[in-house]
């Protein structure tokens, strides 16, 4: 799962940046999602794997907290990502010409830009949170990286201020994302509603699509574990249902796009025959 998740984000970069048809605004941040599905893959499944050939599930303090970092650091970039190509949607669909204008090379660059640095902001909170915090020698973490959630239960002094602290923030840098997708997807439906032929509604939802599938899989899963964690309190269950947005989701994204996506299947067709 691990190699088709490289191999097919690998591909969608590759073929992105290879053909001059997709050098738009929407498959430039297609592309730097499937590099923020690489990095978040990265940091969690190869430990995995290698405890498993190695039989042992030891890690450092500093090597947890680094985890942690870039875990969250890549978490909140797909989500930050997800609301700035629903964004792109919204001008494509209720501003059509003014598309080029809005959406220039500097604006798709601004926003990635910034979308990166949100989302550093919050491993290093994260990261600085669970740096406070005091544990015993050889604690043993019931998952198969650093968890927060299960960081917090193991911590010697009272974790209720990180808690609240931490879920303060997820709530920050998750729900602003969401509120600004809710957003977007309000104006876009409203406006392909208003659109006369069935056909034309049609087409103009049809550009949606993929982005819609992510958006459920990805903040879907990640709900789901996280809200089951609070009431189910099983922490192999807990590993078991993380592995879904840890590992499946990342490797389902490139088959949502390349699927759905006639311009990607192309692209990728071409690459191919180049390459061999």
């Amino acid at each position: 799962m691990y190699l088709v998740t490289m191999l097919g984000n690998l591909l969608i970069i590759l073929a992105v940046s290879s053909d001059s048809h997709l050098h738009t605004p929407m498959y430039f941040f297609l592309s730097i999602l499937s590099m923020a599905d690489i990095g978040f893959t990265s940091t969690t499944v190869p430990k995995m794997i290698l405890d498993i050939q190695i039989h042992g599930r030891g890690i450092s303090y500093v090597g947890c907290l680094i985890q942690l970092s870039f875990f969250n650091l890549f978490g909140c970039l797909d989500s930050v990502l997800l609301s700035v190509m629903a964004y792109d949607r919204f001008v494509a669909i209720c501003h059509p010409l003014h598309y080029p204008v809005i959406m220039n090379p500097r604006l798709c660059s601004l926003l990635v830009l910034v979308s990166f640095l949100i989302s550093l902001l919050d491993s290093q909170l994260h990261c600085l949170m669970m740096s406070q915090l005091t544990f015993r020698t050889n604690v043993e973490i019931p998952h198969f990286f650093c968890d927060p959630p299960q960081l917090l239960k193991l911590a010697c002094n009272d974790p209720s201020t990180n808690k609240i602290l931490m879920y303060t923030i997820s709530a920050i840098f998750g729900g602003v994302p969401v509120s600004g997708i809710l957003l977007s997807y309000t104006r876009i439906v409203s406006s392909i509603l208003r659109v006369p032929s069935t056909s034309g509604r049609y087409k103009a939802f049809s550009t949606c699509g993929s982005h819609l599938s992510v958006i459920c899989l990805f903040y879907g899963t990640g709900l789901g574990v996280y809200l089951s964690s609070t009431v189910l309190h099983s922490p192999k269950k807990d590993a078991v249902a993380s592995v879904m947005y840890t590992v499946v989701t990342p490797m389902l994204n490139p088959f949502i796009y390349s699927l759905r996506n006639r311009d990607i299947k192309r692209a990728l067709q071409r690459f191919l025959r180049r390459t061999t």
